[in-house]
């Protein structure tokens, strides 16, 4: 009878691609569909999304990028149908079994999206105005960070007796506040770089990579899917978050997520201000000041252990964040110092031919 059911309401969604279910396979938002016409992944999203996310589709194609999981059209045209108020589009249902290991599927990961933003990629203009009251609207932001990060650490030291909680607070209190400190500098690295600048680079931001969102065909070929949140915006909107989710994890040197990010940036070099902006947000210890401040209003209507557990994990984010940072600072350090090095071969060379 559920099965039954389940037939009867994609049937007349269905029809208007000429498609009749045999069977159906409840997977949530998507609905697997064994038909007289194959096996197709229908797709349900919220209606405010639509519009816009055909668009973006339509734009990625036209300019020649088509590793986007495949939108069928409708007998008479529409990428997608309404039906009870709800959006549908119809997707071929891709095998996604390789034999590569994940380490290969991150790197086509970045890959893949490297050459999405290539492809997309454009220039707006910024009025100076814009870009000075972003800039101060962040930098006050940052600067409330710090006086509450030393007004928490000045309660504690006047303290007799220390909870968990605060406890870890005072032995973690370096190491936020000298990553508060690092993502403030970049920030004013990035505005003194870009003060006079009237114009940035905006790409068609996915919105939610993912390896979930990254599919494989049954000749191997990666396609990403599901995008709904698709947008223009900086690259870091796709970059950020993704790492920030791998990292979100126990004490770990991550240096696969180090041969992503040079991946993504072989095929999509961040320009200097991008780089800059890209530094001060990753390094932001905002996780964890949120916790701290969440603690720090009323201490005694939470679950100590509960939330002492939440604080040590966004600490292990920034831990493992830092370390990322810090290996990428020693890798461009030593670019730029064989790049001076080649520069004076080549002066000598040219000295001792005169």
């Amino acid at each position: 009878m559920y099965e039954q059911n389940r037939l009867q309401r994609v049937a007349p969604i269905l029809r208007h691609y000429g498609v009749e279910p045999n069977f159906v396979e409840d997977l949530g938002k998507v609905q697997k569909i064994y038909s007289n016409k194959g096996v197709f992944a229908l797709k349900k999203i919220d209606p405010k999304q639509g519009g816009e996310f055909v668009r973006y589709v339509q734009s990625l194609y036209q300019k020649g990028y088509n590793r986007i999981v495949p939108i069928f059209p409708t007998l008479d045209g529409r990428y997608a149908v309404l039906h009870e108020n709800e959006l549908y589009y119809l997707m071929p249902w891709l095998i996604n079994e390789i034999n590569e290991i994940s380490y290969e599927r991150h790197h086509q990961l970045f890959r893949e999206l490297a050459r999405l933003h290539t492809l997309s990629a454009s220039e707006i203009k910024i009025s100076k105005e814009d870009r000075s009251e972003h800039y101060e609207k962040t930098l006050l932001e940052r600067e409330k960070e710090q006086e509450f990060l030393t007004g928490f650490m000045e309660a504690c030291e006047l303290r007799e007796y220390l909870s968990p909680f605060e406890l870890m607070f005072v032995l973690s209190y370096n190491d936020i506040s000298m990553a508060l400190n690092y993502s403030i500098n970049k920030l004013k690295d990035w505005y003194e770089k870009t003060k006079d600048h009237e114009k940035a680079r905006i790409v068609t931001v996915h919105g939610k990579i993912s390896t979930d969102h990254f599919l494989y065909d049954d000749r191997g070929y990666g396609y990403f899917s599901n995008f709904e949140r698709a947008k223009e915006g900086s690259p870091l909107h796709d970059l950020l978050p993704f790492l920030s989710r791998t990292l979100k994890t126990y004490p770990k040197r991550s240096e696969e997520c180090i041969e992503w990010i040079y991946t993504y940036l072989k095929y999509f070099p961040l320009r200097d201000d991008e780089m800059l902006l890209f530094q001060s947000y990753f390094a932001h210890p905002g996780a964890v000041v949120r916790a701290a401040e969440t603690y720090f209003k009323n201490p005694y209507s939470h679950n100590e252990r509960k939330i002492l557990h939440h604080y040590q994990k966004q600490y292990w984010l920034l831990k493992n964040t830092e370390y990322v940072l810090s290996r990428m600072e020693e890798i461009e350090r030593q670019k730029q110092e064989a790049k001076l090095q080649a520069q004076a071969q080549e002066e000598q060379q040219g000295g001792a031919q005169n």
